[in-house]
């Protein structure tokens, strides 16, 4: 049996499993150089590429799709992935297919462990919901035939087979609901670089921003989050006109200690969200929001992977899924624009 695996060749030579994947997958970005001496390591070390195609059931009426969450993705309550997990179990039935999910544990990603799924070759079709280590998805990759769908998470080199929220044009969306209302002076919270959907969110909020001749403050574009994903917020000592929030649990967070500091929402300081999902236990802040149409999402994901069982030829591409603004109570309602003035709260806290 051979147990030479990505890690130990790009440990040999010197790079990362992502540019021993594209050398030995024959993708661009590898030096021809850099390429055989892969390729030459890999066959001294006497890596086999491809694992044979296993030997499936053809008979089975019912394709069994696995479901990878991360163990960084779940806690204690419903969390949004796992809500997303249901809506697939649901959209399943209606399908003609089964789904069941594997929790894939921090130690399991980070020493490079294939799922139990995979390993055991009990699935037709794998989807991976939300962001994983892109060295784990390539030894995913190099270690099965079976059709792989990315589920709000998408990278150009290694999870273009995905679905994912409109995360750009939702915030743009968001944002230009706060410029209709007057708003001018906007704040971004959210850490860019944690996730590729805070990134893709803000960007939606830069775009709009420029379009209306506005560069965002380096001080109102607050991180939220450490990097084992631990959420903090600290209040800029001067106060924008409105909050701009990656996601909803962030918005209440802010609410709260706005709240503290002695502000009204949306009296004083209006904010916006994205997802639309109250976490239980977590108050409801009644946030307006930009929702994902997370059915939609979940039925995209197992349309992929089926068509993809059916025809492993069909080879598979980005597909966006469009949400909805949903207005709620944390946007002051302005029947004119903005004026600037601030409420007699904010006037007794700037003063004092």
């Amino acid at each position: 049996m051979n147990n030479v695996r990505l890690a130990d060749i790009a440990e040999r030579v010197g790079v990362s499993i992502v540019t021993v994947h594209n050398a030995l997958a024959g993708r661009r970005g590898v030096s021809d150089e850099v390429r055989d001496k892969i390729l030459r390591e890999a066959d001294a070390m006497g890596y086999q590429q491809k694992r044979p195609a296993p030997v499936r059931d053809k008979s089975r009426r019912l394709k069994h799709i696995g479901v990878i969450i991360s163990e960084k993705y779940l806690a204690d309550y419903t969390t949004y992935y796992w809500k997303m997990y249901q809506e697939m179990a649901i959209a399943a039935t209606d399908k003609n297919c089964i789904v069941a999910v594997e929790v894939l544990r921090h130690e399991t990603e980070d020493h490079l462990i294939l799922p139990r799924m995979l390993e055991e070759d009990t699935v037709d079709g794998l989807i991976v919901l939300g962001a994983i280590h892109r060295e784990y998805i390539a030894l995913m990759q190099e270690n099965t035939d079976i059709p792989l769908v990315f589920l709000d998470y998408y990278d150009c080199e290694l999870a273009r087979n995905a679905v994912v929220a409109d995360d750009f044009y939702g915030m743009y969306q968001m944002t230009e609901y706060l410029f209709e209302r007057g708003f001018q002076e906007l704040a971004y919270v959210g850490s860019i670089h944690a996730t590729s959907s805070i990134m893709d969110r803000y960007c939606g909020f830069y775009k709009a921003m420029l379009e209306h001749g506005k560069q965002p403050r380096p001080d109102w574009l607050m991180e939220d989050r450490d990097e084992i994903g631990y959420i903090h917020l600290a209040l800029p000592e001067e106060m924008p006109q409105a909050f701009v929030c990656n996601c909803d649990l962030v918005a209440g967070m802010l609410i709260q200690e706005l709240e503290k500091q002695g502000y009204q929402v949306p009296e004083d300081i209006s904010v916006v969200g994205f997802d639309n999902y109250v976490y239980p236990g977590f108050p409801d802040k009644q946030v307006t929001t930009y929702e994902p149409d997370m059915k939609a999402m979940a039925a995209a994901a197992l349309d992929k992977a089926l068509k993809q069982i059916k025809n492993p030829e069909n080879s598979g591409k980005l597909e966006v899924i469009s949400g909805r603004i949903v207005e709620k109570n944390s946007v002051r309602n302005t029947a004119s624009p903005y004026s600037g003035e601030k409420s007699a709260v904010s006037q007794e806290l700037m003063s004092g």
